[in-house]
């Protein structure tokens, strides 16, 4: 999944984290920090349902959830760069979270 170069690759996404660049296929996004550290942290738990506290104290540094907007507009940001007229990658866990699904095999795998 990391290379020596500090790259993540999952499925047809790969991150460049100290660049902050997103590559899917033959298009490239520069991220902001958040994004970068948001995508950074669905990639390195990739298929893991991660929860609204994970990923604000993992992306924010903090125990404050009682307003994850920020978190939700973070990766609305995202979806708009990985689903571009394709798959849902984030995937909403109503009432607990998101997960980051990369690959058919994974839907068929969580679901048996």
């Amino acid at each position: 999944m990391t290379d020596e170069s500090g790259i993540l690759r999952c499925g047809p996404v790969q991150l460049d984290v100290e660049a902050r660049t997103l590559e899917r296929g033959a298009e490239q996004f520069h991220l902001t920090p958040k994004e970068c550290r948001l995508l950074e942290a669905f990639m390195r738990y990739r298929g893991q349902v991660l929860t609204r506290q994970f990923l604000m104290k993992e992306v924010w540094l903090t125990d404050f959830v009682a307003d994850t907007r920020t978190l939700e507009v973070h990766v609305h940001w995202l979806r708009k760069k990985l689903d571009r007229d394709g798959p849902v990658f984030i995937r909403t866990v109503r009432g607990v979270g998101y997960v980051l699904r990369l690959e058919p095999a994974e839907e068929r795998s969580s679901s048996e």
